[in-house]
């Protein structure tokens, strides 16, 4: 079953809004086993969305529309399909019903705009909404199915997770669709599509892989279109295990799941705590844990050393190892773990300090050099990486890295 999805209105087109709803609407689509054959965004004009229904009328089973139910005059979706299913707009007493409670029950008395928006045209069947004043609208048509619903998130989210959804699952016979993702960390994409290229070229016919990469991250998301959909299930838990033996230890999670999600986990299970000692990275690492609900299970506090005074006088990095080494250096990392156990008593820390840039590169030492360094009480591995030039990059790989780093340390040690 194809679907088009299509946002209307021209502050998309100019960039004033960023059009989230189209994101939001495949994904839920896809869940339920559509395949969205385009996204199309279009201006307030009738003649722009004749020509996308036009487009899409033999390619299609299925056209979702947001956009353009509001009340003004520059709102027209509603006429254009009146008159696009040759039709005419009458009001419909449920809509002005449903229209009369919530502009009644924010305090407001009801005008003739609000009662305009109580017409619908006359084919469609109406979808309430509970949260606006802009009725969902079906029309079925030489077997295609057009529905438009109001481009507010909110109002449009919950109209098709209780309304339009349902519609279209009664609707349609679809296909079960099974999704995993499987969450790495520590090999770029390239040497990681090199490494997993026999296992990819062997999958199933109807199985599909699709690399997401991120500086977090490279997520791999297997899809399995079934019309069973416990075997699709089991197709895809084979294939995730068949992946494991090959790429195992740079997996960490399978599911929509961050590294530092896996590393709450990991000390949560353990009954271990982690401090953070951070120059370059200005306290993301500690950012990132506190992000998740209960993490004083495994997070009492961390510092932000980025001066070489704080690194010495509070977590006790040897003048002459600054003198000698410099702040980003494999001494200097390796003393601010050490300094940051001593300091908050637990049981592992994470230390980083790099140059993140734009300035700051000396001899030797370019812009995106990182030292990273995870420890416990007795041991440390301290490791350098350069990751480029650019500032907000650098300390979002530095984070992931730091954190992937103690993922793999806390087993060994």
């Amino acid at each position: 079953m194809k679907t088009d999805i299509i946002t209307i209105g021209d502050e998309i087109l100019i960039g004033q809004v960023v059009d989230t709803n189209s994101a939001w609407i495949a994904d839920e689509m896809t869940k339920i086993g559509t395949d969205i054959r385009q996204i199309t965004s279009i201006s307030d004009s009738k003649q722009h969305i004749f020509d996308c229904l036009n487009e899409s009328k033999n390619d299609v089973d299925l056209v979702l529309i947001t956009g353009g139910l509001g009340p003004t005059n520059d709102d027209i979706t509603k006429e254009t399909l009146a008159e696009y299913f040759d039709t005419e707009l009458i009001t419909d007493k449920d809509v002005l019903e449903d229209v009369t409670n919530f502009i009644t029950s924010k305090g407001f008395k009801l005008n003739e705009q609000n009662i305009k928006q109580a017409e619908v045209p006359a084919n469609c069947k109406r979808i309430r909404n509970t949260n606006g004043t802009a009725a969902g609208m079906w029309f079925e048509s030489g077997g295609r199915v057009v529905i438009s619903m109001p481009a507010v998130p909110f109002e449009m989210k919950e109209m098709m997770q209780k309304s339009v959804i349902p519609l279209i699952k009664n609707h349609f016979i679809l296909r079960s669709i099974v999704q995993k993702t499987v969450q790495t960390y520590g090999l770029p994409e390239a040497m990681l599509a090199e490494k997993i290229a026999n296992w990819e070229n062997n999958l199933p016919p109807k199985m599909k892989l699709a690399y997401l990469p991120s500086p977090e991250r490279i997520r791999l998301r297997l899809t399995c279109m079934s019309d069973d959909k416990q075997k699709g299930e089991e197709q895809i838990n084979n294939q995730i295990e068949s992946l494991k033996n090959i790429i195992g230890k740079y997996i960490f999670g399978i599911g929509d799941i961050f590294l530092h999600e896996e590393i709450g986990n990991i000390l949560r299970e353990l009954g271990k705590k982690v401090t953070t000692a951070e120059s370059c990275t200005g306290g993301n690492i500690a950012r990132l844990i506190v992000s998740i609900p209960n993490n004083s299970d495994y997070f009492d506090g961390g510092l932000v050393a980025y001066s070489n005074s704080v690194k010495n006088k509070l977590l006790g990095v040897k003048q002459t190892t600054l003198d000698n080494y410099g702040a980003v250096s494999r001494q200097t990392v390796k003393e601010m773990a050490f300094g940051a156990i001593k300091m908050f008593g637990v049981d592992y820390a994470i230390a980083v300090s790099g140059i993140a840039g734009p300035g700051g590169a000396t001899e030797g030492k370019p812009v995106g050099t990182t030292w990273i360094a995870v420890a416990n009480k007795d041991k440390v591995w301290a490791k350098k990486f350069t990751f480029g030039n650019r500032r907000a990059i650098n300390i979002r790989r530095a984070t992931s890295t730091a954190l992937n780093m103690l993922r793999l340390f806390i087993p060994e040690n």
